[in-house]
């Protein structure tokens, strides 16, 4: 569910008129509501209350200030895969020992800061990566808590690119040498084996690949108890879905009960890093239309967001409604929804069945609030948009639109030219 609803053909975000915040702020821009954040966080939070648990939001799905501390109110803990995740989620008023960092590439430089800041575990993806952070933490004169991030070997069947817990991917330990790692690691001196690790994907539809990897890793747990190994914390990652388009993923009530279904009765503090969920729907992007076109070919309607916007189309050809923010009794038309970006690629929709369209008309992208604004670029020299929160009858801009000189701030001109 969301709080963006028409009331006499205008779209509201909870109780403010989306076309009064786009007069206010311009376009493009951002749009989430506070109530629709809160209100997911909370369902997820209550489907796994009778078990020991933390829930890690996803810090790369969304990594606004505003929308963190949010989180953070209402006792979120993070998943970062950056030092600039970390250094975002400290600033927003999460407690470093509720923050999990993944990724298969952390820095050494990386490593330190989080190692100083006390996070509560390192997820390690490499047998590399795992003797650089046993010499990080002895140079520093501290236990680094980890766990081996694991690849179960699974298909989540969603699309090639988000797709994490394959053999192919370039994440995690395969199964076959995991036990080994984990011996590996209780011979480090400054690493303290505390959980395991696992996530098979994004924008996961089906409750089967999750239960699926989760046998398959309590197999593995029981193996490491035979070895003298115990497990604290059991992580299994985000990536369940949203509806897009005609999706039907499962209600975060039925994931947990199959997720703590096939658990059973376990000592493991449940981990889960939930991001798209959360953030997906509660979140629209606002652009204005700047000109109509009419090909041979085809219908374009041009408007001022673009790939650099709002990538996913582009990147993934994923799917996101297109609605009117002031709607009429207008034809339907089958168009392209492109931006002025210099790239074929530069789209928002494909042959999208849409009402006719003007020049000066609001579109809003719908289920924008995940892997938007964090993949947004400043290709083609484009400011990066305004990000806008509503909390019931009030909107603030809780990231102001880039300026020109933001473009090239950081930058400047040797001597010699």
């Amino acid at each position: 569910m969301h709080h963006f609803a028409y009331r006499d053909n205008h779209m509201f975000c909870e109780d403010v008129p989306v076309l009064e915040i786009a007069e206010s702020v311009g376009t493009p821009f951002y749009l989430y509501s506070h109530a629709t954040l809160r209100h997911h966080f909370l369902t997820f939070e209550k489907a796994f209350e009778r078990v020991p648990h933390l829930i890690c939001f996803s810090a790369k799905s969304n990594s606004n200030l505003a929308v963190l501390r949010l989180f953070a109110s209402l006792g979120s803990g993070l998943d970062i895969v950056s030092g600039g995740e970390l250094f975002r989620g400290l600033q927003a008023g999460i407690p470093p020992n509720r923050i999990v960092y993944s990724g298969v590439g952390k820095r050494e430089d990386e490593i330190v800061y989080a190692l100083q800041s006390g996070i509560l575990m390192f997820n390690i993806e490499s047998f590399q990566e795992l003797e650089l952070i046993n010499r990080c933490s002895a140079r520093l004169k501290k236990e680094a808590p980890i766990s081996l991030r694991v690849n179960p070997d699974v298909d989540s069947k969603t699309h090639p690119y988000i797709s994490t817990g394959l053999k192919e991917n370039k994440f995690g330990l395969d199964m076959e040498s995991a036990a080994e790692a984990y011996k590996s690691a209780t011979a480090f001196s400054h690493v303290k084996v505390i959980g395991i690790s696992c996530h098979i994907g994004s924008q996961v539809t089906e409750v089967a690949p999750f239960v699926d990897a989760l046998h398959r890793i309590k197999a593995l747990i029981a193996t490491l108890e035979t070895l003298g190994i115990s497990i604290s914390y059991l992580d299994l990652g985000g990536g369940l879905g949203i509806t897009y388009d005609r999706e039907s993923p499962p209600h975060p009530n039925e994931y947990s009960r199959a997720i703590l279904g096939a658990i059973g009765d376990s000592p493991f503090t449940l981990i889960l890093e939930p991001g798209r969920v959360i953030v997906g729907n509660a979140g629209i992007l606002v652009t204005r239309v700047l000109y109509t076109k009419r090909s041979e070919a085809k219908d374009f309607v041009i408007v001022d967001a673009a790939m650099n916007d709002l990538v996913r189309p582009s990147l993934y050809n994923a799917y996101h409604a297109i609605e009117r923010v002031v709607k009429d009794e207008k034809e339907t038309i089958k168009a392209d929804v492109v931006g002025p970006i210099c790239e074929s690629a530069d789209f928002l929709a494909r042959d999208r069945h849409i009402p006719r369209v003007e020049a000066g008309d609001l579109l809003a992208i719908m289920s924008a609030g995940a892997y938007g604004f964090t993949m947004s670029s400043n290709y083609n020299s484009r400011p990066r948009v305004p990000e806008v929160m509503v909390k019931q009858d009030q909107f603030y801009v809780v990231r102001a639109r880039e300026s020109y000189e933001d473009l090239i701030k950081g930058e400047s001109i040797p001597p010699f030219l």
